[in-house]
């Protein structure tokens, strides 16, 4: 027998709830059933995996029986379209995310972000910003803590902000945004999805379930964002980085302007680089509004928010090269935002696995401003072949190498930037440790100078 969608957690009481994916989200949502009675086995594909007290799990393989013996599956949102997973949605058997699990527990406003780039950040600075109003507003999904970690607490019945991938929302059909920001839509998971196509659709159901008093906070300078907003049933509010006067909250002059709100903020009081950043500002500070935030709270959030870790994060500067850590692009969208509008020289640090998309989009950002490109990774000849003649082309086998060859090719003035365009997992465990694995070898180049400028004054 299935469970059918009545987001009741009490009805999983002696239901049998297959959690499939043990990292962190996975195990949030089996602790979460099991408390609630039912009768959990958590399951991965890696034998090498540390149990969970006081729950079943199956580690090393996904058995089929598995699959079709369950009442409800709860995927994290790494676990592919394995077979036992096909299997058994077409044996009838509902397969949920751990976000939607979570919702079926919360009695929250929600305050929903997706897009393909720039969502951790955005979502960083609204939860900052509705912390205004209480510092236990929750923050996470996608980013960070599991959502189902704070059904029971008070954190439940507080205002939530959530980083929602394609992946999450392919599963999260309960979801009811308050407030819903679609910040962009470029290519990207084309490994996973058969076309670009179908994966822009999946973002148009953050608005699904939106009612006509909730809000959806749009970029009005992305055609295919556009398009995907065109399901909202909801008030729409457009963005611009480009100044679109018919935009509600848009770049206008030295000031970002807020006409809903009759607000203007100077682009001055913005400490992070790019105007992917001040896009990703006035959808924050929009959604915040909307949310209930006081408006003399903004401007001081604004300047002391700092951004994330990985994420167009300064590192340091050597001899006059400025070096920065964007390990955290991993598709060529966000390296096109992160660099455009980037003052100066840059040598680009790139590569990794190839996620299906080609490289070429990079070519504009990168012409007649890129003193070096340093390529690393499965994808680095895909990347050379694409971005032919826009600059001279190094190869690296390790980050300590790539790092090595910037700070020889580099000027002063000019700044290394590790912007992978690709994702980790040929290297690295994930885009962070990637990240910290940059930022060493840039404390190894300082102190090898500084070693040498000892030795050259002696």
């Amino acid at each position: 027998m299935s469970l059918s969608y009545s987001g009741n957690l009490e009805e999983l009481h002696d239901r049998r709830i297959l959690v499939v994916g043990a990292g962190a989200s996975g195990r949030s949502a089996a602790r979460l059933a099991a408390r609630y009675g039912a009768r959990v086995v958590l399951n991965d594909g890696n034998d090498s995996l540390p149990p969970e007290d006081g729950i079943k799990c199956v580690f090393g393989g996904h058995p089929q029986e598995l699959f079709l013996d369950s009442d409800l599956i709860v995927v994290s949102p790494g676990v592919p379209s394995i077979p036992p997973l096909v299997a058994a949605e077409s044996a009838g058997i509902p397969v949920i995310s751990e976000v939607e699990l979570a919702l079926w527990g919360l009695r929250a406003p929600i305050a929903a972000v997706t897009g393909t780039n720039g969502k951790s950040t955005t979502v960083s600075l609204i939860g900052e910003l509705l912390k205004t109003i209480d510092e236990r507003v929750f923050v996470g999904g996608n980013l960070g803590t599991p959502v189902t970690s704070i059904v029971d607490t008070p954190a439940a019945r507080l205002p939530v902000v959530l980083e929602l991938s394609s992946f999450q929302l392919e599963r999260t059909p309960s979801l009811r945004a308050k407030v819903a920001l679609l910040l962009n839509v470029t290519e990207d998971h084309l490994d996973r999805y058969e076309s670009f196509e179908e994966y822009a659709s999946v973002k148009s159901r953050i608005f699904r379930n939106q009612k006509p008093h909730d809000h959806a906070i749009v970029n009005m300078d992305d055609p295919q964002a556009l398009k995907q907003a065109a399901a909202a049933k909801s008030q729409v509010w457009y963005f611009s980085g480009a100044g679109n006067p018919d935009a509600h909250f848009r770049i206008d002059g030295d000031s970002l302007v807020f006409m809903p709100f009759s607000m203007e903020i100077p682009v001055s009081s913005v400490p992070l680089p790019g105007r992917h950043n001040l896009e990703n500002v006035m959808a924050a500070v929009g959604a915040a509004l909307f949310m209930g935030v006081d408006r003399k709270a903004v401007v001081p959030v604004i300047e002391s928010f700092r951004g994330l870790s990985h994420r167009m994060e300064f590192v340091g500067e050597i001899r006059g090269v400025s070096y920065y850590n964007d390990s955290k692009a991993t598709n060529v969208g966000s390296v096109v935002g992160s660099l455009r509008g980037f003052p100066g020289n840059i040598v680009l640090i790139a590569g990794g696995r190839h996620k299906g998309a080609p490289y070429t989009p990079l070519r504009e950002v990168l012409q007649m401003r890129t003193r070096a490109l340093v390529l690393i990774g499965e994808s680095a000849p895909l990347i050379e072949r694409d971005l032919e003649g826009i600059a001279p082309v190094f190869r690296a086998m390790s980050m300590h190498e790539a790092v090595s060859i910037a700070s020889k090719v580099a000027l002063p003035g000019d700044s290394v930037v590790l912007s992978p365009a690709c994702s980790s997992y040929d290297m690295f465990r994930n885009y962070r440790e990637r990240g910290d694995s940059f930022r060493n070898a840039v404390r190894y180049i300082a102190s090898t100078m500084e070693t040498d400028g000892e030795k050259s004054s002696r």
